[in-house]
């Protein structure tokens, strides 16, 4: 279809276009476009990245910029067009990334100049296609928090997952079965983006948060982007074979996934994703590892949420939660490593204690501590920059970041050296060659580095004898400029002649208009302005083109040599990584042993058995919130070992007496020593722990028709389905959200369940007094309240966990506290007393336990 040149409106849709007759540079930018249509293409337009048609409309309201519009053609008309300054890219690129899109870079890779010269257009390439999980620029990326790119394979209930973050470098992978742990794998990992394999007609779309589409599977979770790839990417053949090709080798065993079809298979196809975005750039990858979601306690999306580990149930934010209560790291890589620990806790032994004994060093070595959390200030994020050396997109200021952070690993040996536990002796192993490496990087670069690259000044003196010999001869020309001026004015005569320079004419002495008729006759007019006169000489000009001639010269050698020391340096990139991890362990470890000291923690006894044996625990996020010695610690007794713990306990008391913060003050004691960290509390000796299951709150999920009591049973049916001897499970209130008799039966059976059947160790907060008489049926079960002082008039919460039941809930001394009515609080009371004298559940409750017909 032919447009007409007299269109009315900007065209928006170029296939309604006859391409032919588009200008050649749109007929270039349609070419593109098809090779990337679920992409937005910002083309290189001189000192604009620019994009047209349809791409022009949604970038304009995405970014809320100007739409306008440009002529297409003699017979096309008009095409809507906007634009973002070329030095403004990355701004613009990480607003669009973040709203979900991929987005293309087409750069120019040649001379403009050039390309006018030959009468033809710039050429231009992908330079590279950025997607939520293809970022590297640190401006683009969280700091303290991986940006993982995920893939997903799923045949059946049967699962493969792989993820990498091409900013760090890390691959891993993970295959299983049943789709719920998957689920909570990517929950765990939070994937800026994840690969899909479809030959649905969508494949190659990117569909943002909350976008569905029939090739996703209903199982995973709605909250990512997932960007839709052919299967033929998929295949097990082509997988393995990329996977042996990208890291060089014969086999796979040595990743620990050669069985492992689903693994290679996710593996594989994230691999040709990567080639696939990255036109311009190698992405150095660390050889795949291989995992088992068994080596790890397991922590689901719920326990996750009710925790609070990452951020607040309440608001979604940062402060409040664990992490935050424990952060003390120094550096960027510690940053992201604690928050993997916290979200992947560890159930070997060994290796809990070799972090243990890290921190117990650290906190007796007060100025060891002291030194090495003040020397990894000064270390940048070695770790990003190993990578963006390795593909080749650092410039001079992150190479000498690097390079001045090589030097320090020395100090941190040294340091390293006074201790002798196992992350430190791990510190100890930094190969010196890297701090050799980073003294003849600082050899070559000045100082003051500019902004970019192609700025020049990079290079000191004494790197290269060509680059000297041709700065001197820039040297000599400038400073021969510096003088005409001077001369120029004792020649002539004439006080006001000056030497300038502009962008548009060069280098031009200019004089006073009324002193004109005195120029020399060597001086050829090139510009009349209002008030003077501009001359260029033949000298003038052939010194302002040596001059440039120079500086694009030297520019050129200094970038050569440039890119040969960022090579040289990218030859040691998994080096500098594997020095990246032991720093950042050390960071972690670190800042672990000053809140240990602060707060005063101490270290748990970590064992094989079931036994968790709290003295005087603290919750340690409500207690940094409080202040110093506002919070009421509790001890837990729990795990039979010799029939003299329980297994169950049955929490009661009243609304706001402490009881959700206490169930789960127990289990983040118990996930923060499978970190390795030592925990609030005067004593503690602990089992490991497989799982830790939380059923906290009250939460509808409306998108799915699942009410309140709905999303209930199902988290409880999650838990009683998958719990284990070796699993802590953390319950409050199960059944309160349908009638009495059908929750209190409930809570009875499931309560019952987990102390026969499964034998996890539990804590069931609860307002159903009855289920204090499982004690004295179970012998695994025991009672426990949260105490109360009772006045005249009000009750006073203690906050202290005791033996025995509670049998009042003090609903209503409650609600008076929030603020209820005084009439209503008088009526709950009489209606209240009525039930009291009216109801037999209780007689009902234990005539049936005794006919054993409940």
């Amino acid at each position: 279809m032919v447009a007409k040149a007299s269109s009315s409106s900007p065209h928006e849709d170029y296939r309604k276009l006859d391409l032919d007759k588009l200008t050649p540079m749109l007929q270039h930018y349609v070419e593109v476009k098809e090779e990337y249509p679920n992409a937005l293409l910002l083309y290189r337009v001189g000192d604009f990245f620019e994009c047209f048609f349809q791409d022009a409309v949604t970038i304009a309201q995405v970014l809320e910029l100007a739409l306008t519009s440009k002529e297409g053609g003699k017979e096309i008309g008009r095409v809507r067009m906007t634009g973002v300054p070329h030095h403004a890219l990355d701004r613009y690129t990480t607003m669009l990334v973040e709203k979900g899109y991929a987005i293309v870079i087409c750069d120019q890779v040649e001379d403009a100049a050039t390309a006018a010269a030959e009468g033809r257009m710039v050429r231009r390439e992908i330079q590279k296609l950025l997607t939520p999980g293809t970022l590297t620029d640190d401006r683009m990326l969280s700091p303290r928090r991986n940006n993982f790119l995920a893939a997903v394979v799923i045949a059946g209930d049967r699962w493969g997952l792989a993820y990498a973050d091409i900013s760090t470098g890390e691959f891993f992978t993970t295959q299983g079965q049943d789709l719920d742990p998957l689920a909570n794998e990517l929950l765990r990992l939070q994937p800026s983006e994840i690969l899909i394999p479809t030959n649905a007609p969508d494949v190659g779309a990117l569909l943002r948060p909350g976008e569905r589409s029939p090739s996703i599977p209903d199982s995973l979770p709605d909250s990512f982007c997932y960007s839709l790839r052919s299967q033929k990417h998929f295949t097990q053949v082509e997988a393995r074979e990329r996977l042996l090709a990208k890291f060089n080798v014969r086999s796979l065993e040595g990743m620990g996934c050669a069985n492992k079809i689903f693994s290679i298979r996710a593996a594989g196809g994230l691999l040709e994703y990567l080639e696939d975005t990255q036109k311009a750039f190698q992405v150095p990858l660390q050889p795949l590892r291989t995992y088992a979601l068994a080596d790890y306690l397991i922590l689901d999306r719920q326990t996750i949420r009710n925790l609070e580990i990452i951020q607040t149930v309440r608001d979604g934010t940062f402060y409040g939660s664990l992490l935050w209560a424990l952060e003390r790291t120094s550096t960027a890589m510690g940053g992201r490593a604690l928050r993997r620990w916290l979200l992947q806790p560890l159930i070997e032994i060994k290796g809990i204690n070799a972090r243990q004994d890290t921190i117990e060093e650290l906190v007796s070595q007060t100025s060891l501590r002291q030194d090495l959390r003040q020397l990894l200030r000064e270390i940048y994020d070695i770790e990003r920059l190993a990578g963006r050396v390795g593909s080749g997109s650092a410039n001079a200021r992150e190479l000498l970041n690097l390079a001045n952070s090589l030097v320090k690993l020395t100090e941190l040996v040294e340091l390293a050296s006074r201790g002798v536990s196992p992350y430190l002796r791990a510190l100890q192993r930094i190969p010196p060659e890297l701090e050799q490496l980073g003294h003849h990087v600082i050899a070559h670069l000045v100082d003051e580095l500019p902004q970019h690259l192609k700025d020049g000044g990079i290079i000191r003196e004494g790197i290269s004898s060509k680059l000297d010999a041709r700065r001197k001869e820039l040297e000599a020309d400038q400073k021969w400029i510096a003088e005409l001026e001077v001369q120029e004015r004792e020649r002539t005569g004439i006080p006001k002649l000056k030497v300038g320079y502009n962008k548009t004419f060069g280098y031009y002495i200019s004089m006073p208009r009324s002193k004109a008729e005195d120029a020399p006759e060597n001086y050829t007019r090139k510009q009349t302005l209002t008030n003077e006169e501009r001359y260029i000489t033949s000298e003038l000009k052939e010194r302002e083109t040596r001059i440039l001639t120079a500086k694009e010269d030297l520019n050129q050698i200094e970038y050569e040599i440039f890119a040969a020391l960022r090579a040289e340096v990218a030859e040691a990139a998994q080096k500098i990584r594997n020095a990246a991890k032991a720093v950042a362990a050390i960071d972690v470890l670190a800042g672990l042993s000053e809140v240990a000291v602060y707060q005063v923690y101490c270290r748990p006894e970590m064992t094989p058995g079931r036994e968790i044996a709290i003295i005087d625990g603290r919750h340690p996020v409500v207690e940094q919130s409080l202040g110093t010695g506002m919070f009421v610690p509790n001890s837990t007794e729990m795990g039979r070992v010799n029939n003299d713990r329980p297994d169950l306990v049955i929490l009661t008391g009243p609304n706001a007496s402490g009881k959700s913060c206490y169930l789960r003050q127990v289990g983040l004691i118990q996930l923060m020593a499978q970190i390795g960290s030592f925990v609030p509390a005067t004593a503690a000796k602990l089992g490991v722990c497989d799982r830790i299951f939380t059923r906290v709150g009250a939460v509808d999920d409306l998108a799915t028709g699942q009410s309140t009591f709905m999303v209930e049973m199902n988290e409880t049916a999650n838990i009683l389905n998958h719990a284990t001897p070796k699993s802590l499970v953390l319950l409050d209130e199960i059944g309160r959200g349908t009638a009495t008799f059908d929750g209190l039966s409930i809570a009875w059976a499931v309560a019952e369940y987990l102390a026969n059947e499964i034998t996890a160790r539990t804590i069931f907060a609860t307002h159903y007094h009855e289920l204090n008489e499982l004690a004295s049926i179970l012998e695994n079960v025991a009672n426990y309240q949260v105490t109360v002082k009772e006045l005249p008039n009000e009750i006073v919460f203690l906050h202290q966990v005791r033996p025995g039941g509670a049998d009042r809930s003090y609903g209503i001394e409650a609600g008076r506290l929030a603020g209820l009515p005084s009439s209503v609080i008088k009526r709950a009371k009489q209606v209240m007393k009525q039930i009291e004298q009216h109801s037999k559940i209780a007689l009902g409750l234990r005539s049936g336990i005794e006919e054993n017909e409940f």
